[in-house]
């Protein structure tokens, strides 16, 4: 195998050359469908990777070159209200991009795990990565989830990013038009069942819910 790049809560990835890296999924699945996704939405002007193959629970996908937008955040190359508004942009963007055959006028692209660690700061600008999670819905239920996981960050004790989270947070429901509040509840659903939370983020998530409760409803 070749170098390791990178390794998340249930995927590695891998250098092929300097174009490619491989994405592969440790506990197997099909990649088919984030594949269609992510090539849907770049036909439509958004920014992913490119997708050069699709196979089993392997993903080729381009080699992106820059930092994550938290490492951005974190060694302040990027101020954290123009990272929070980057953000909000990206939920805006990827919120026109029409669904091809929806019944409901509403329904949307859905990334469902759209925060800092997965926007990867490019010198052609950020660029949206690991779409698994992806599906169709309402665009606040995406909102929802993004500020749930950045909520989350903000009141984990200890977390080296937890002050700057909630600063960031405020930042990012202030430049949403959509008000996550009507799907918030339907968030944390979705997020407590997540078998990749450890028991202790399982158990913070209420808290998180609260402040995401109190930050939006000063904006909306």
């Amino acid at each position: 195998m070749t170098a390791l790049l990178a390794s998340g809560r249930d995927a590695d990835v891998y250098a092929l050359d300097e174009r490619r890296v491989l994405r592969r999924y440790r506990l197997g699945g099909d990649v088919t469908a984030e594949a269609a996704v992510m090539r849907y939405v770049a036909d439509h002007g958004y920014p992913v990777p490119r997708v050069y193959e699709a196979t089993g629970a392997d993903l080729i996908l381009e080699r992106l070159e820059g930092p994550t937008m938290l490492q951005a955040l974190a060694d302040g190359s990027l101020d954290l209200r123009d990272g929070g508004t980057v953000l909000a942009d990206l939920l805006e963007r990827l919120h026109k991009v029409r669904v091809r055959a929806a019944k409901d006028p509403g329904t949307r692209i859905l990334h469902l795990d759209l925060h800092p660690e997965n926007v990867v700061m490019t010198e052609g600008g950020p660029v949206v990565i690991d779409w698994r999670n992806s599906t169709e819905g309402p665009p606040e239920l995406d909102v929802a989830m993004s500020a749930l996981i950045v909520a989350q960050v903000a009141i984990e004790p200890g977390h080296a990013f937890a002050e700057r989270a909630e600063v960031f947070l405020d930042v990012l429901l202030s430049c949403t038009r959509d008000n996550p509040l009507s799907q918030l509840e339907a968030a944390v659903r979705r997020r407590a069942a997540d078998p990749a939370l450890t028991a202790a983020e399982q158990s913070h998530l209420h808290e998180a819910a609260m402040l995401v409760t109190t930050i939006s409803r000063a904006h909306h």
